[in-house]
């Protein structure tokens, strides 16, 4: 008799049986993970549903954020500025022209008569208004006249800037007690201003400013500065120069020690980080 070929020994029956077992498990495996996985994502589409909620109710709500306006001074309001306080393009154009004219608003009504806005708006933005303390000074002196707008220009008549009190600076719109303490201490300091540019180089002197001080102060003679010894200086002591600072300083005492003498303003012109903008008037205050 033949045997059959249907007929498996010990050891098949085990691997057909493990075989068996093995797709069991990677059918139930298969099975748990798409199980979890359509869990997984049933769950993360209910995240997204919850906060597309949440974001369709922060549309709908009403904006009741406002935007925060801080303390200005009217006479400087840019276009844009004017804009976003709701100001009319005539009215900004206005407060240009009369600014023009070398002229400021030192009060809310002073403001109306230049730019004519309305009662409405001026009342919104003029609790906003900051003005100079000397103009609030001004406004309690029984002689004060608010601006008029028939009142005819005053000719400017010009001082040397040398010669300059605290009280001729304080009167200029935009200069303080501090700002005028800085400007005669720097004056002190030099021995006297050479140009009217030097005023660019005092901090805290706005633009507007500093053209205000150009129409009412010239400098009508060269004073007897006070000269510094370029050759002779240590480091510290020429940093003390208002228009050096220490790695400037630095900078022209290596200099000298690697070529000699300083002999002209064209020789420090070549030092790195040397102010070339600043060196018509720095020539003046040098002795070589």
């Amino acid at each position: 008799m033949s045997k059959s070929y249907f007929q498996f020994t010990k050891q098949q029956r085990r691997g057909v049986l493990s075989l068996i077992i093995v797709m069991i498990l990677i059918q139930v495996g298969y099975f748990y993970w798409s199980t979890r996985r359509t869990t997984l994502d049933s769950s993360s589409d209910k995240s997204w549903l919850a906060m597309q909620s949440v974001i369709d109710s922060l549309k709908n709500r009403p904006t009741t954020t406002k935007a925060v306006i801080y303390p200005f001074n009217p006479n400087f309001i840019t276009d844009y500025k004017g804009y976003k306080l709701g100001m009319k393009l005539e009215e900004i154009n206005r407060l240009v022209a009369f600014r023009a004219q070398n002229k400021f608003v030192n009060s809310a009504e002073d403001f109306q008569k230049v730019t004519g806005v309305s009662d409405s708006l001026l009342n919104a933005i003029s609790p906003f208004f900051k003005f100079p303390d000397w103009v609030n000074k001004q406004k309690n002196n029984p002689n004060y006249k608010p601006y008029s707008k028939f009142e005819s220009a005053k000719k400017i008549v010009q001082i040397d800037i040398n010669e300059a009190t605290p009280e001729d600076l304080i009167k200029l719109y935009g200069i303080g007690p501090a700002l005028s303490d800085r400007i005669l201490k720097q004056k002190e300091q030099l021995g006297g201003f050479v140009s009217m540019t030097q005023m660019e180089s005092i901090w805290g002197l706005s633009p507007e400013v500093i053209e205000n001080l150009n129409k009412h102060f010239l400098v009508k003679s060269v004073p007897s500065v006070k000269k510094i010894k370029i050759n002779s200086l240590s480091t510290k002591e020429l940093a003390k120069f208002p228009y050096f600072n220490f790695t400037i300083a630095k900078e022209i005492v290596t200099f000298r020690s690697m070529n000699g003498e300083i002999k002209s303003i064209e020789d420090l012109a070549k030092i790195n980080g040397f102010p070339s903008e600043k060196i018509g008037f720095i020539a003046l205050y040098l002795e070589f």
